[in-house]
């Protein structure tokens, strides 16, 4: 299945346990066309005695591609370390090397709108080129939609986009209306389903990094979402399929892709088969 846009297993899917190689192989057998990588799961390809070339050879051998670039945090602190802006600096290389065109941010301080507004010009203005994608995460700095679209209007960078996530945006209690927000101001999507009954609001972001479903699994509605991200016209650069989850983890590389595409696929081909194309 060859689709519009890319079906992207995110890394966190696959998690941190697995050589390069085992990465690709699992995705590309599960029928995924992409997978995406942290910064940190990057250099664990490094840290394997990888180069650049072996990385782009890997992928080549599997016929798969990475299409998804993530993840940069604390940008809107005063005083960044160096590790931070290090950070930064090797998503923009994993961008250039893998020519994906977008990185995806988050925010877990808490600050103004007028603070996250102007640290997000700054980070856009850093990134040239390339458009960052803001994602909205309940626990976080930028909880919702709402706060999101504020902070991406007022930075006024064209760079500035919104990525959403199925179980972030469940979670975040929101309908599924974009609310006047419109379909080219949302980058990608993420999508995944949640279980019937959240954690305690002081754990929240434990279910988000351990607990998460397959699409259509679990009682979030993952149809609902798609149906939404369609009717507003949103053209996701990348569908990514990000499904942080112990269980899944614990049954093996190969079953967490298996499991997880299967879910994607029932969902997208119910809900939005224009989607994808043979």
């Amino acid at each position: 299945m060859s689709a519009k846009y890319p079906i992207t297993i995110s890394s966190w899917t696959l998690g941190d346990q697995i050589t390069f190689d085992e990465r690709v192989k699992a995705a590309k057998e599960a029928g995924y066309e992409g997978i995406g990588l942290r910064a940190e799961t990057y250099v664990d390809a490094l840290a394997e005695g990888l180069h650049d070339e072996d990385i782009l050879a890997i992928l080549k051998k599997y016929d798969m591609k990475c299409t998804e670039v993530e993840y940069i945090t604390m940008w809107a602190d005063e005083h960044r370390t160096y590790e931070q802006k290090y950070k930064e600096q090797v998503c923009f290389h994993m961008c250039e090397l893998f020519h994906v065109n977008h990185i995806n941010c988050g925010l877990m301080e808490n600050y103004s709108v007028e603070h996250i507004a102007q640290k997000l010009k700054e980070l856009c203005q850093r990134a040239g080129k390339y458009t960052i994608g803001v994602e909205p995460m309940p626990y976080s700095g930028i909880p919702d939609l709402k706060k999101a679209w504020e902070v991406v209007k007022l930075s006024g960078c064209e760079n500035a986009k919104i990525i959403l996530d199925t179980w972030h945006w469940v979670r975040a209690n929101q309908p599924f209306d974009l609310c006047g927000v419109p379909g080219d101001a949302i980058i990608s999507i993420q999508i995944n389903d949640v279980h019937d009954r959240a954690y305690a609001p002081s754990i929240l972001r434990d279910e988000s990094m351990h607990d998460r479903l397959a699409p259509g699994t679990g009682y979030g509605d993952t149809k609902g979402f798609v149906k939404m991200i369609k009717e507003a016209g949103v053209e996701p650069k990348a569908v990514g399929v990000e499904v942080i989850s112990d269980f899944y983890m614990a049954e093996g590389a190969k079953i967490a892709a298996e499991k997880t595409y299967a879910g994607a696929m029932k969902v997208l081909q119910e809900v939005w088969p224009e989607l994808l194309a043979e």
